[in-house]
């Protein structure tokens, strides 16, 4: 009797669900790579992904950065774990204070609201890290192009952040999405 109880709740409530989360950083270097030959060729890429006019586009390589890259895990855990996609967590807690929380030390102007995102972009339900940076760019589901602007570093901001950290999990069973990734780019002052 209680195996079938237990089952019915897992069928009728999938937050209960086991969650096998599996952090997959090779996905998260695929998505870096393509990212810098992106920026450093984004005539080339833009054509292969039929965009044209790319303006703007900082050709200044990213340098991997292990703390960042590891709140970057943390959050796409955290999204497949609780079920949510957001920049805040249900919490109320945004990038900016995961980010210095994580010990990557911010400027104290850029942690004044909980709530702040200066420095994420985020992806769910995408085959592979790379397909999450093509969406961004391409602009699918990233009103006004915000993502785009992010990553390719196209306005005075984005294009003087230069470091980067990238998480990639996949959820087989128990999310909305079958995956979640998190790209933080992001600089310590001004």
């Amino acid at each position: 009797m209680r195996f079938v109880l237990l089952a019915l709740l897992l069928w009728v409530n999938p937050i209960f669900a086991q969650k096998s989360i599996k952090t997959d950083r090779r996905e998260a270097k695929k998505a870096f790579e393509y990212l810098n030959d992106f920026r450093s060729n984004p005539d080339r890429y833009a054509r292969d992904l039929g965009i044209s006019r790319l303006k703007n586009v900082t050709r200044t390589r990213l340098v991997w950065n292990d703390r960042l890259a590891k709140v970057a895990e943390a959050r796409a855990y955290d999204m497949a774990k609780r079920n949510y996609f957001d920049h805040v967590d249900p919490d109320g807690y945004g990038p900016n204070y995961h980010i210095h929380q994580g010990g990557y030390s911010l400027n104290p102007d850029w942690l004044k609201k909980r709530r702040d995102n200066s420095f994420e972009s985020i992806g769910a339900n995408h085959e592979t890290a790379v397909d999450v940076i093509k969406s961004f760019i391409i602009g699918r589901g990233s009103p006004g192009f915000m993502h785009r602007k992010h990553v390719l570093g196209m306005t005075d901001w984005y294009g003087s952040l230069k470091d980067i950290g990238i998480g990639f999990v996949r959820v087989p069973k128990g999310s909305t999405y079958k995956t979640y990734m998190v790209v933080l780019i992001a600089k310590h002052d001004w």
